[in-house]
């Protein structure tokens, strides 16, 4: 009877522990993992466009995001109608991050925060360049990392200073 006492102990203990280190915090897998979503982010809106952006976009109550030019805070729905208002606008839609650094907090929140190059060029050949400033916070789902809020604003290139629209 002891041994089976002590035989149960030991599978609980060996059990519980599993569990623990399966979800210990791993800031590098955490970085690892959104490196790899942003990679596939800018590939799908080089891909798709504005459209692109849809599956990286929380759709929870909690996501907001501040544009370029707002001055408050939008929502998810507000997001994808000027999303959708502007995609057939554009032929090319192309980013990539010049920095970016990633803070996990947990294994499913971290924030980040960069510099945006990019361009578009518009269905008449005009392009634009920019660069954005933006940092937010993402969060894990069931379906993977996804921007739950934010703000971005343009950099002016010539003065490497914000613009600030009145």
């Amino acid at each position: 009877m002891k041994n089976i006492i002590f035989l149960a102990t030991l599978i609980i203990l060996f059990a519980c522990n599993e569990i623990n280190t399966t979800t210990k915090f791993n800031k590098k897998t955490v970085i690892l993992e959104i490196d790899q979503m942003f990679e596939d982010y800018y590939k799908d809106i080089s891909i798709q466009g504005l459209r692109g952006e849809f599956k990286y976009l929380d759709d929870s109550s909690d996501f907001y995001w501040v544009p370029p030019g707002y001055e408050s805070a939008i929502s998810y729905d507000s997001v994808i109608t000027i999303l959708k208002a502007n995609a057939d606008n554009f032929r090319i839609v192309e980013y990539r991050w010049d920095t970016l650094q990633i803070f996990p907090l947990s294994n499913t929140i971290a924030n980040y925060t960069g510099i945006v190059n990019g361009y578009m060029v518009d269905t008449t050949g005009v392009t634009s360049k920019m660069l954005i400033i933006e940092s937010g916070t993402l969060i894990k789902r069931e379906d993977g990392w996804k921007l739950l809020n934010g703000q971005s604003a343009l950099i002016n290139r010539e003065s490497d200073s914000l613009i600030i629209d009145d």
